[in-house]
């Protein structure tokens, strides 16, 4: 009996680490849950500095959500200050070019400090989340968390989180050698109370004749069959998004699909060949931005993501032609 009372100690010992350790885990993911809403339920306004490689970009952001809407501003602060207006998950970029203010407009990006979804699920798949030493950043105190992959497909990540209000002040994305491929961290940074929207709005010389970029027109995905399939994506790897597009200076339709495992994403494009167009086969890595491009039955493949270049590689061999 006293050996069998000395297994049950053990193993209630076992179990007792076990569930303090998901409890702790849970707790982590709550912070980070925490931090994906706050980016879009708080007003602040203030400057960050986005590094990658050499460049460096200070940044001034106003964002302001005001119970109904979400809307921010931001501003490149450098010798051709760009704007970038978002309202909800629509962006208006205002580009000075020579003489003229250039119009474009995007949709569906996330922009620093909301970079992190609101729903955790895909994340946690692919990522596991331990916690750091507390540190401060732009004279705030934080939380440090550590987003590490499973496995070889995705880049980490660490995230100094404000410890009062959640907000994402810093962001760092690492490769596998542990080297900085991404930084964007908050220098200067205030809460606001205000519901004020006079700073909605650009500040670019007004004397100058704004124009609006060639617009990518969106052909209506409906369902038609297609010569193609995807069988092999890689693991975490979701599809969030599928369009047709007509590019200017293209005779010919893209097929435009966007892969997401909740952080990183990634774009394949799929293009009929044409007499117009120059095939292309190869692959480059730009900081932490991968390229791949091929060429297979009469279709131009190209990838584009902020991933290692095994993952685009992998979605652009997951194109399957049918026979």
């Amino acid at each position: 009996m006293t050996g069998l009372f000395a297994i049950a100690g053990v193993l209630f010992t076992l179990f007792s680490s076990i569930n303090a350790q998901a409890s702790a885990d849970d707790d982590l993911w709550q912070v980070l849950q925490k931090t994906a809403v706050a980016a879009h339920a708080l007003s602040y306004q203030g400057i960050f500095y986005y590094q990658a490689g050499t460049q460096s970009k200070p940044i001034q952001i106003t964002h302001m959500f005001n119970g109904q809407g979400e809307f921010a501003r931001n501003v490149v602060l450098d010798n051709t200050p760009r704007e970038v207006f978002s309202q909800g998950g629509d962006l208006t970029i205002f580009n000075p070019k020579n003489e003229n203010v250039v119009i474009e407009k995007r949709h569906g990006q996330n922009m620093f400090p909301a970079i992190l979804p609101t729903n955790l699920d895909l994340i946690k798949q692919s990522y596991s989340l331990r916690a750091g030493d507390p540190d401060r950043v732009a004279g705030r105190a934080a939380q440090m968390l550590f987003l590490e992959p499973k496995d070889s497909l995705r880049y980490s990540y660490r995230f100094w989180v404000d410890a009062q209000y959640g907000l994402l002040l810093k962001s760092v994305m690492l490769n596998s050698r542990n080297e900085i491929i991404e930084s964007i961290v908050f220098n200067q940074l205030g809460l606001m109370d205000t519901v004020d929207l006079d700073w909605f709005q650009p500040k670019i010389d007004s004397k100058k004749t704004y124009v609006m970029e060639d617009e990518v027109v969106i052909i209506a995905d409906n369902g038609v069959p297609v010569g193609w399939s995807l069988k092999g994506l890689p693991a975490g790897f979701k599809k969030v998004d599928q369009m047709i597009r007509m590019v200017h200076g293209k005779s010919l339709p893209v097929t435009h699909l966007i892969f997401s495992d909740g952080l990183a994403s990634v774009s394949l494009f799929i293009e009929p060949l044409s007499k117009s167009i120059k095939p292309r086969a190869g692959r480059k890595l730009v900081g932490g931005t991968s390229f791949y491009s091929s060429v297979s039955n009469g279709y131009q493949i190209t990838v584009v993501g902020e991933v290692p270049e095994a993952t685009v590689a992998q979605v652009a061999n997951a194109v399957v032609f049918k026979k």
